[in-house]
């Protein structure tokens, strides 16, 4: 069984809001899927998050999952450029710090991390953290699937490209209390090819942290997680940035959780930063796998390629 409850706080962070269900008393580890409305005061930020993060170990979380541009979001390239740090900055030290008070797994995904030739090229990486409950840094994923799309009819214009370096590859998936966490960034959703990979490698938990824009998110977030939970017979869990960043930006929100057959789980909606708690319960990976086995019906990769031989 996996069960939700979602906690809702209004743009002040003050006023909290229970929907559905209370938590079973079933053994299972619980996680917290997050939603933030983050701006380009890191500061400010950081104490949101830090009230979720807080909040998620009081009510029996053991990993906590932040959305992509937990930092900050920018309002321009060169505020974006300016305010990003490397991996050893007081950002990241701040919650390696926070993990290991708490004793707290986090998930911090789409983290500005200054580039290996920053000196000379100010280019950023987005980077998906995983920090274990020592305060350890255990894995980061470099986004590869960079968002360079303009829809005008859509007033959407974005070109990640222009100062983010596409990572280099994927990551083993992360062997966490929650079970074995593959990891993704926001675009990386659209690219079934990564997730089937995290599948095949052992992943049974999915995670795309990310910073939806209102019109891709109405159309295409929720079948886009869904999608990717039916084909790999995953656990999604999707945290998400909502509403008014700045005035040139603002996200579609709907921090999201779905299951291993396609049942969407859990959703924070489109309006508050909030949170969700689930329960995940791994059996569900191993009944669907095994009453619909999927990946014993795949045929080998060569298949898949005939056509380009003909």
């Amino acid at each position: 069984m996996f069960t939700v409850r979602c906690i809702l706080r209004s743009s002040a962070w003050r006023h909290r809001i229970r929907l559905q269900n209370r938590m079973s008393t079933a053994p299972h580890s619980v996680a917290a899927v997050c939603q933030v409305t983050a701006t380009p005061d890191k500061e400010a930020n950081f104490s949101a998050c830090k009230q979720l993060v807080e909040d998620a170990k009081e009510r029996g979380a053991s990993m906590v999952f932040l959305p992509e541009g937990f930092d900050y979001i920018g309002s321009s390239r060169e505020e974006t450029l300016s305010l990003s740090e490397s991996l050893t900055g007081d950002t990241i030290s701040r919650y390696t710090q926070l993990a290991r008070k708490l004793q707290v797994w986090l998930s911090l995904g789409g983290f500005h991390e200054r580039g290996h030739e920053w000196e000379t090229d100010r280019r950023i990486y987005n980077s998906h953290i995983i920090i274990n409950d020592k305060g350890d840094i255990v894995s980061v994923y470099r986004k590869s699937h960079l968002f360079d799309v303009e829809l005008p009819e859509k007033g959407v214009s974005l070109k990640e490209s222009a100062f983010t370096i596409p990572g280099p590859s994927l990551m083993s998936p992360v062997q966490t209390p929650i079970g074995k966490v593959g990891l993704g960034i926001c675009y990386d959703l659209r690219f079934p090819e990564l997730s089937l990979a995290l599948q095949r490698h052992g992943a049974e938990i999915l995670t795309y942290p990310s910073a939806f824009t209102v019109a891709t998110g109405a159309a295409h977030w929720e079948v886009l997680l869904r999608a990717r939970a039916i084909e790999t017979q995953c656990f999604v869990v999707a945290a998400a940035q909502v509403g008014r960043h700045h005035e040139k930006r603002s996200s579609y929100g709907h921090a999201l959780a779905v299951d291993p057959w396609g049942e969407v789980l859990g959703d924070c909606g489109g309006d508050n930063p909030g949170m969700m708690l689930v329960e995940i319960d791994l059996g569900k990976v191993s009944s669907t796998r095994r009453n619909m086995p999927v990946q014993q019906h795949r045929r080998d990769t060569g298949f898949y390629h005939s056509l380009e031989k003909t």
